[in-house]
């Protein structure tokens, strides 16, 4: 089939690859536009699956189930990056998928994420390739200590990560690269961790959504603050990235580009996601289109919607462990948008839904928040920006 852009329009089928939260919230979204769903995940009654017309269960590598994906769909998307670059070029070349397989490669692979990135004139923090250990002291003596080794693929809210403080650390460094090469990047003294959404169609036409603010906890994205407290000039910089990014990469869809704002303003990108991302959804009540409306709107090329903010909100996401604190309150909760996306078990750590809490300044919404102690042993909020 040829992959040449066209209109998907309400009644045709949207297949998602990957049936977690992500698809489940993009699924609802397609699902007001009048588009049936078709998924595909390993997991029986998935959070996606649970809301699809059509569940297909099989690994993400499994050409039948891919098959069986394509036959059903009118236009194939993914909301993870950890979906087989074989099954989509294999999609590319048989079906429609219009976010193409390439970019998708980029990202899953940490050491050609950072080369396009700097490809495109977009600085990120200096950083290393590591096959042995003789290369974990070699980047050190260059990086200086602390630096942070990562595998080059996989890994997600801080899983697959060392922060190497001494060479006391280094012999545990070595044993990450057991599963493949590394990269070891510079220690980056950050004084925000900011993100910008980018949509773009297979036109050329983008927008972008307000910049957030995101604050972790143990390597999990813990709260995402919009808008954002920083300058103005910072704002537009960060922008003005994702937009020569989301060019430069022929990017359709969405795009989450992380970013470090340094103690001299400077902002480097850590990572990318080509999908719908976590500090997102604020977008899906406080601005006038939804993130996962707005993929839908690309990937089937309809016009981008308004990316206007109507409050200042604050997301925090829920975890295994908060999920009991939540059910209580909810009854007091006032106004509280709550999303819980349909998981079975609530692990601790375990990303279980998220609330958007939207107020007149960010000020309510943060101490509010604190105020009803699901969060407060995790942790404690700085309201005095």
């Amino acid at each position: 089939m040829t992959n040449l852009p066209k209109v998907i329009l309400p009644g045709q089928t949207i297949g998602i690859i990957g049936g977690g939260q992500l698809g489940r919230m993009m699924a609802l979204s397609a699902k007001a536009m009048g588009f049936r769903i078709a998924v595909l995940d390993p997991t029986k009654g998935c959070p996606c699956g649970q809301v699809a017309d059509i569940e297909i269960n099989g690994a993400y590598d499994d050409l039948d189930a891919i098959r069986q994906l394509s036959e059903v769909s009118d236009v194939i998307t993914y909301e993870f990056e950890n979906v087989s670059f074989e099954a989509l070029a294999w999609l590319n070349e048989n079906s429609y998928l219009p976010q193409g397989a390439e970019l998708l490669k980029i990202t899953q692979n940490r050491i050609t994420e950072k080369a396009a990135i700097n490809d495109v004139g977009v600085p990120v923090a200096p950083y290393g390739v590591a096959e042995n250990t003789l290369d974990i002291h070699e980047n050190v003596k260059t990086l200086g200590y602390p630096c942070v080794m990562k595998k080059i693929r996989g890994g997600y809210d801080g899983k697959g990560q060392l922060v190497i403080h001494s060479e006391s650390d280094i012999e545990q460094a070595s044993e990450l690269l057991a599963s493949g090469t590394c990269v070891i990047e510079k220690w980056i003294p950050f004084t925000k961790e900011i993100s910008v959404i980018i949509t773009r169609k297979p036109t050329g036409e983008m927008k972008c959504f307000p910049v957030a603010e995101n604050i972790h906890h143990e390597n999990i994205l813990h709260t995402s603050i919009v808008p954002a407290r920083i300058s103005e000039e910072i704002s537009h910089k960060a922008v003005q990235l994702a937009e020569q990014l989301a060019d430069r990469l022929n990017l359709v869809g969405t795009l989450a580009v992380e970013m470090f704002v340094t103690e001299g303003d400077e902002i480097l990108v850590n990572e990318l996601a080509p999908r719908p991302h976590n500090s997102g959804h604020y977008t899906m009540e406080a601005c006038q289109t939804s993130q996962f409306e707005q993929h839908i709107r690309a990937v089937c090329n309809w016009s981008l919607g308004n990316t206007d903010l109507m409050s200042p909100v604050v997301m925090v996401n829920i975890l295994g462990e908060h999920v009991q604190d939540l059910l209580e309150v909810i009854p007091e909760a006032v106004t509280w948008k709550i999303h819980l996306y349909g998981k079975k078990d609530a692990l601790v750590k375990r990303k279980m839904g998220h609330v958007n809490v939207l107020r007149t300044t960010i000020d309510q919404s943060l101490a509010e928040i604190e105020q009803s102690g699901i969060w407060n042993h995790q942790l404690k909020y700085d309201v005095s920006h």
